[in-house]
Parts: C-alpha cells; sequence; structure tokens
C-alpha cells in the first residue's frame, strides 16, 4: 500500500512538470515545431558529414551555416534589389506624387532620396524623410513587438535544431526505453524513418525545382526581347524553389508577380504587342516549373508510406487552421498519426498481420 501511494505522489508530480512544460511549449509552438520540421529534412545530410570525421557539434553547425548563409544571402539579396527597383520604378513614373494624395502619411514627401549614406543624410536634413519617422515613431511599438517576437523564435529554433541534430540519438534511445511487447519500439522507428524520407524529400523537392525554374527562367530570357525580359532569373528561380513548400499557391506568389513586372513597362509604353512573350513566360513556369514538377516529382519524394494526395491536403489546410506553423506541423501530425494507425493500431486491436508478412513490411502503401 505505501509503495502504492508513493508511486501515485511520483506519478502527480510528474504530470504537474508535464502540464508546466507542456504549456511554455505551446507559447512557443511554431519555433519549436519548425525546429522538427528542419532537424529531420537535414539529418540525412548531418549523417553523411561523418565520412569526413567531423565531431558532431562541428557536423550540427555545418548543416546550419549550410542553410542559413545561403537563404540569409539570398532574402538580403532580393530585398535590396527590390528596393532598388522600386526606387527606380516610382522615380521613373512619379508614383510619390500620386501617393502622398491619397496617402496622408506620405504629405510632404516629394521624391524617393538617393539609396546612399550621404543621399539620405541629406534628405533627412531637408526633412524630406519627415513623413517616414512621423509613421515609424507612430508604430514603434508595434514594429519593435513584432521584431523581437521573430528574433525570439529565430533564436529558439536554432537553439533547438542545433541539439536535435547533436542530441537526436540520445532522444531516441531514450524514447525507445518506453517498450511494451515491442509496439512501442515499432511504432516510434516507424514514425521518426517516416519523417525522416517525408522531411528530407521537400528539402530535395525545393533544390529541383530551383534548378528547374532557374533553367526556365533563363532560356525564356535568352528568346525574349530585353523590354519584356524576367528580372534575376537565378535569384526568381531560387525563391520560387522555396516557395514551392506553401502548396497549390506556393511557386504562384513569385511567377504572377514576375508576369506582371514583365507586363508593366510595354503596357505603360504603350508597346502591347510585346505582350504575347509575357503570356509564353506565363506558359512556361504554369506549365513547365509548376505543374510538370508538382506531377512528377512531389510523388517520388513524399516518403515511403504516406500517401501524396493526404500529404499535399495536409500542407494546404494546415496554415489555414493552425497559421504559419501549420505549414510544418500539419504533416508531421499526418505522419505521426496515419503512421500509428499502420503500425501499432492494428496490434493493439488484435488484428492478425498477412500471410508472410512482418510488422515491419505492412505499410501504408498496402492501404492506399
Amino acid at each position: 500500500m505505501y509503495m502504492d501511494e508513493k508511486r501515485f505522489v511520483v506519478a502527480l508530480f510528474g504530470l504537474a512538470v508535464a502540464v508546466v512544460v507542456g504549456v511554455l511549449a505551446y507559447q512557443f509552438i511554431a519555433a519549436l515545431t519548425v525546429s522538427v520540421f528542419l532537424y529531420y529534412s537535414t539529418r540525412r545530410y548531418y549523417s553523411s558529414l561523418r565520412r569526413l570525421r567531423l565531431p558532431a557539434r562541428v557536423r550540427a553547425v555545418v548543416v546550419m551555416a549550410s542553410l542559413a548563409i545561403p537563404l540569409l544571402l539570398l532574402v538580403s539579396y532580393a530585398v535590396v534589389l527590390l528596393i532598388v527597383e522600386a526606387r527606380q520604378f516610382v522615380t521613373q513614373y512619379a508614383l510619390v506624387d500620386v501617393a502622398a494624395a491619397h496617402i496622408s502619411w506620405l504629405d510632404g514627401a516629394e521624391s524617393v532620396p538617393d539609396l546612399t549614406v550621404e543621399g539620405l543624410y541629406s534628405a533627412y536634413q531637408s526633412g524630406q524623410l519627415s513623413p517616414f519617422v512621423d509613421f515609424l515613431s507612430e508604430n514603434a511599438m508595434v514594429l519593435t513587438s513584432v521584431t523581437s517576437q521573430f528574433l525570439l523564435n529565430l533564436f529558439i529554433t536554432t537553439i533547438v535544431t542545433y541539439y536535435l541534430l547533436v542530441d537526436g540519438r540520445r532522444i531516441r534511445e531514450w524514447l525507445l526505453r518506453f517498450d511494451d511487447g515491442a509496439i512501442i519500439r515499432e511504432y516510434l522507428e516507424a514514425v521518426d524513418e517516416e519523417l525522416e524520407a517525408v522531411l528530407f524529400g521537400n528539402l530535395l523537392n525545393v533544390l529541383a525545382i530551383s534548378l528547374i525554374a532557374i533553367a526556365a527562367f533563363t532560356g525564356y530570357n535568352a528568346v525574349a526581347p530585353a523590354a519584356v525580359e524576367v528580372p534575376y532569373p537565378t535569384l526568381a528561380g531560387a525563391l520560387t524553389g522555396i516557395a514551392s513548400l506553401i502548396p497549390v499557391v506556393g511557386m504562384k506568389i513569385i511567377y504572377l508577380p514576375l508576369t506582371g513586372i514583365a507586363a508593366l513597362p510595354v503596357v505603360l509604353d504603350g508597346r502591347s504587342s510585346l505582350l504575347a512573350y509575357v503570356l509564353g513566360f506565363l506558359v512556361v513556369a504554369v506549365v513547365v516549373v509548376d505543374t510538370i514538377p508538382d506531377l512528377l516529382l512531389r510523388p517520388l519524394l513524399s516518403g515511403e508510406n504516406t500517401h501524396v494526395g493526404l500529404l499535399m491536403l495536409a500542407y494546404t489546410l494546415g496554415p489555414v487552421v493552425l497559421g504559419f506553423y501549420g505549414l510544418f506541423f500539419a504533416p508531421i501530425l499526418l505522419v505521426v498519426g496515419l503512421t500509428f494507425a499502420n503500425t501499432a493500431l492494428p496490434r493493439l486491436l488484435g488484428a492478425s498481420e498477412p500471410d508472410g508478412l512482418s510488422p515491419d513490411q505492412m505499410r501504408l502503401s498496402d492501404f492506399r
């Protein structure tokens, strides 16, 4: 009796700790979900670095630098080019005067200053930047809150991903200790393998679509007149690959604005005959970059057992139901649930196994 009471107290304490940890983790569910997503997406890459005989911590740093540095450079380059091109467009078509007539906080802005230290300083001295400074001052609290929240989540994602890569094997071994007739072990091993297959496939899909988009955009520029060329095809192709993480509408948020950017100057200049080339670019983007890779690559790179249609549905509905982090959380939840239904649930319900098949050979592909 005494031992039962002692176990009850220990279990109650463990439950209380679990609830507290769960509540705290929920506050950062987005960062933790992205961390798990990145861990499984890069684990094969991390494991392949063992051939170089690098320590675990060095390998983790190499993996994260391989992701973070190119992404940071790509985004920074895109932002700089966007600002420069937007300034040239606004200056060329005198859009500041039009915007100032409809946006109150732009009242008093006459032109866009030169994007140099001297140009910005001169504009500040002359009061040309006053509308922008006033707008930032009025919204400083909101901007500060958004920035600090983003940096905090980025820090958590970086730390958690790093230690998942370094200590992932220890965590896996600890979980496998909770074994009940091999059901738990079988389930956890199956989930681990399928998550790696699905999420690593996403990384390969991004790389493949980036290369296809770069080739398609560059090929279009080779035959199109200069007036309707796609700006920065390499950058646009890389961003298209990243956007492919978002199914259905993902790549469209890149190539549809590119179509508009290519068409707008010739429309404003009255050379509508060149719009045929822009229409050709749109067809190439829809067919070669969007449709064909989605039909051919995604089934090949969607894991070994998870149904492609369900996976695409998870990617689509996840952000709608859960917000941004649902894009990463929904496919993880889908894999966890389907793997449980395939491995643990039949054995818990006493279902018999097909003749000649071991539990490891019973895959979700059998139920497609």
